[in-house]
């Protein structure tokens, strides 16, 4: 039985395909691509050197432009802070004295359990305070 050299770059496109959909690595999809590009070159004819240069060629471009791409929206954080990260560096109101045992602060509208950062700051009722992280249920404050 003789396969015409496209059908075997097809073969090879899908086979390259499955470890893309087991191990999510963008890169075989790009081979697998540049393999379809290769059935493509064969089906229109062209030698083996064409075949081959053609999945290289695509292969290497696409590695090339879409993998840098691809690397800064993965990397890229959200522009806007949510939940935990929308309160670090917020200001809030004392309702209750904050020491480094606890205290109660208003912020954002509600009432959390708070503490300082430094153990022998002492913030009474009324003052202005700086949240600096969030940890667990309570805001540390300076």
């Amino acid at each position: 039985m003789d396969i015409d050299a496209w059908v075997w770059w097809l073969i090879g496109a899908v086979g390259l395909g499955i470890p893309l959909v087991l191990t999510a690595m963008p890169e075989f999809g790009m081979l697998s691509v540049g393999a379809t590009a290769g059935a493509l070159t064969a089906a229109l004819g062209f030698g083996v050197v064409a075949q081959v240069v053609v999945f290289a060629a695509v292969s290497v471009a696409l590695i090339a432009v879409v993998r840098p791409i691809a690397a800064r929206h993965r990397d890229g954080r959200p522009q806007h802070a949510t939940n935990v990260d929308a309160l670090r560096g917020r200001q809030a109101v004392v309702l209750e004295r904050v020491d480094g045992g606890g205290g109660r602060i208003k912020l954002a509208g509600e009432v959390w359990s708070a503490r300082s950062l430094d153990t022998d700051q002492v913030f009474e009722p009324g003052r202005q305070v700086d949240v600096v992280e969030i940890d667990g249920a309570t805001a540390v404050v300076m």
